[in-house]
């Protein structure tokens, strides 16, 4: 979704980076996969069970430094409906209301204010799904982390939030997948969802989606927060547009958060006092998943 511009000295130093990094992106794939090997022939949690993500080479990760333990595999069920729901579409945007659960999502973070975020979420023992630029873990990994903690599920939103129609079917696999490396060196269970930047997409897109076993996530309910419409605005639109299988949409990252950060809480009991079950998104496709033979949406950034 759109997010104020980038300081450009800094854009301009990712991209020449992003481009240097090019000629080495399979041998990143080729070590994050031996990575991967390795863990799981010798590296075991205290329960026995294979590491679920690529090591960094580190004796301690930044989440086991968090928590004092290593995180455990995103749970058989939140794969088991990842993976039922990619059987027959490559996307969701909510789900076929059969229940009564809504699905919080956060776009663009981390950053300075996804603690508060965090916050409130811990105090209303909400959990969300959070859709994560790469690039930002270089500043905000430590949030991630929490995210993780907490039960929060971590989706893929790129490496540095391009307009994905526009790219290249390479360079649209390396932002897909340098997020996913980032995410796998916290230590963090590897994103099976994404979203797309400003709903950006193309057939390439949805061709490297399958490869990398990525489910398109949608929404169903847009709260417009990014452009800072005021707290009863964003309230109103949560809940005005919220239904038993919505997917709500708003950021924790990207520009000021201030009003979504006072927003949420009457969001989270506007939604219960409907008698509303606020759960991740592949909770939500455990329970709610949604009708086959929905057509897919068009490029959504007009471009």
């Amino acid at each position: 979704m759109p997010r104020p511009e980038h300081n450009l000295a800094a854009e301009a130093e990712h991209r020449i980076r992003i481009r240097r990094r090019r000629a080495g992106a399979a041998a990143l794939l080729t070590v994050v996969s031996i990575l991967v090997l390795a863990s799981l022939l010798g590296s075991h949690h205290a329960t026995g069970t294979p590491s679920a993500s690529a090591r960094s080479g580190r004796t301690s990760t930044p989440l086991a430094q968090a928590t004092g333990r290593h995180p455990s595999k995103p749970t058989l069920s939140n794969r088991q409906a990842v993976n039922a729901v990619l059987a027959y579409t490559p996307f969701v945007r909510d789900g076929a209301a059969r229940g009564r659960d809504v699905a919080l999502t956060f776009d663009d973070g981390p950053g300075p204010y996804t603690p508060q975020v965090l916050s409130v979420l811990e105090r209303f023992h909400v959990r969300a799904t959070f859709f994560v630029i790469g690039e930002m873990l270089r500043y905000f990994s430590a949030s991630v982390v929490r995210e993780i903690r907490d039960g929060d599920v971590i989706g893929d939103h790129t490496e540095t939030h391009p307009q994905l129609a526009k790219l290249s079917a390479h360079d649209q696999y390396e932002q897909l997948f340098e997020q996913i490396a980032r995410i796998e060196l916290l230590d963090g269970p590897r994103p099976r969802l994404f979203r797309p930047p400003y709903g950006s997409f193309d057939a390439t897109t949805m061709r490297e989606l399958h490869h990398l076993r990525l489910l398109m996530v949608l929404w169903s309910a847009d709260t417009d927060d990014y452009l800072r419409p005021g707290v009863a605005t964003i309230v109103q639109r949560a809940l005005a547009a919220a239904h038993p299988g919505s997917i709500i949409l708003m950021h924790d990252a990207g520009g000021d958060r201030t009003e979504t950060i006072e927003a949420l809480p009457s969001i989270i009991r506007g939604l219960r006092a409907r008698g509303l079950n606020i759960v991740t998104v592949p909770e939500l496709l455990a329970e709610d998943p949604p009708p086959a033979g929905e057509p897919l949406p068009p490029n959504l950034s007009g471009d």
